[in-house]
C-alpha cells in the first residue's frame, strides 16, 4: 500500500505532481528508489550529479534503504571491531609470553667463577633501553676488571650467545695482556 509520506517524498525529490508520484509508486510496487529510477528514464527526473545518490537534507530516499544500510555498516563495524580486539589480544598474549621468557632467563655477571648478580634478562633490555649510555659502557669496562657475562634459563638451549660472550672476555683479556706487556 502507498502512503502519502511516500508520494509526498518522491513529489519532493522528483518536483512532479502528486498523480505522477502515486503512479511511480504504483508502477514500482512502492519502491520510491525504483521510482525515482523509472521516472529518470522517462526524462522526467534529472539524474544526480557524479552519479551520486537522491538525497535530501533529512536523508536518503528510502526508510528501508536507510535501514539496510546502517545495518550493513554496524555489522561492518562490528566485524573490524572485533577483529580489532583479536589482533589486540594476540598482541598482548605475545607480549606476556616475551616478558615471561625475559622474567625465567637471566643474565649472569660472574667474577672469578663466582656469581655476583642475576638479573631477569626482561630488566637488562629495559636498563638498555633507558640507560643504554651507563649500562653498555659498564659492561665493556667489566671485561676488563675480569667479570665475565652469560645467559642462563630454562629457554637458553643455544650455547652460541655464551660462546660469544666468552669470545668477547677473551679478547678484553688479550687487549689488557698486550696492554701489559707494553708497558
Amino acid at each position: 500500500m502507498i502512503t502519502l509520506i511516500q508520494v509526498e517524498k518522491l513529489r519532493e525529490y522528483a518536483n512532479i505532481s502528486y498523480e505522477e508520484a502515486k503512479k511511480a509508486l504504483e508502477d514500482a510496487g512502492g519502491d520510491i528508489l525504483q521510482a525515482l529510477i523509472d521516472l529518470e528514464q522517462q526524462g522526467k527526473v534529472k539524474s544526480p550529479e557524479a552519479g551520486g545518490r537522491y538525497q535530501t537534507g533529512s536523508g536518503a530516499i528510502s526508510k528501508s534503504v536507510l535501514k539496510e544500510e546502517k545495518k550493513d555498516e554496524k555489522q561492518g563495524n562490528s566485524s573490524n571491531r572485533s577483529e580489532f580486539k583479536q589482533n589486540m589480544k594476540r598482541l598482548l598474549h605475545w607480549c606476556a609470553g616475551i616478558i615471561h621468557k625475559g622474567n625465567v632467563n637471566f643474565f649472569v655477571i660472574e667474577k672469578n667463577g663466582e656469581t655476583l648478580m642475576r638479573l631477569p634478562i626482561t630488566v637488562l633490555v629495559l636498563l638498555l633501553l633507558v640507560i643504554f649510555w651507563i649500562v653498555l659502557p659498564l659492561l665493556i669496562v667489566g671485561l676488563f676488571f675480569n667479570f665475565r657475562y652469560t645467559f642462563q634459563g630454562p629457554d637458553i638451549k643455544n650455547n652460541t650467545v655464551n660462546d660469544a660472550m666468552n669470545n668477547v672476555a677473551a679478547a678484553a683479556e688479550e687487549i689488557k695482556n698486550d696492554m701489559r706487556s707494553d708497558k
